[in-house]
């Protein structure tokens, strides 16, 4: 009997959660007013899942544009500020002056081309992961805005003093 109601317990919380993460994106404007996109940008919206321990996780905005590239390393180079939201206390990014490509110099093979994410490098690109608000960024419109969430771990280590 205790075992048929814990596995109805899990079910059931396996379904809540699933359906929580399947639902559909909540609306921006629910949260705050925040500004639309200026002429020439767009508006990206990052919503995080809610997660156990996010104190030890942080989000890296990686912004970026599809790019033919051969054996070369490129890399775009660009501004990354934060912005206060006035009347809110919310943080939104502004990404600006984006340019390049930059790029190493090799001799590649003439079939070495393929279309490949270039990622925009500069300061200030890893956040604190929050779940409870939206990573609202603003960027060019030919920028593409991905993210990958890192993890630390529980495990501190002491340092020499020398």
């Amino acid at each position: 009997m205790r075992t048929a109601l814990t596995m109805t317990l899990v079910t059931a919380f396996s379904f809540a959660t699933v359906a929580c993460a399947t639902g559909p994106t909540p609306d921006l404007n629910s949260v705050a007013d925040f500004p639309a996109a200026q002429e020439g940008q767009s508006r990206h919206v990052i919503w995080l899942a809610e997660q156990q321990d996010e104190d030890m996780l942080k989000v890296e905005i990686v912004p970026g544009k599809l790019m033919l590239t051969d054996c070369n390393t490129r890399s775009l180079m660009g501004s990354f500020t934060a912005q206060d939201l006035q009347g809110w206390g919310y943080t939104y990014y502004q990404l600006d002056g984006v340019n390049g490509p930059i790029s190493t110099l090799m001799a590649c093979p003439d079939d070495s081309t393929v279309e490949a994410f270039v990622p925009v490098q500069g300061d200030n690109f890893t956040l604190r992961y929050n779940s409870k608000l939206p990573i609202v960024v603003y960027a060019p419109n030919d920028v593409e805005v991905r993210y990958r969430v890192w993890s630390g771990s529980k495990a501190l280590m002491s340092a020499i003093k020398q």
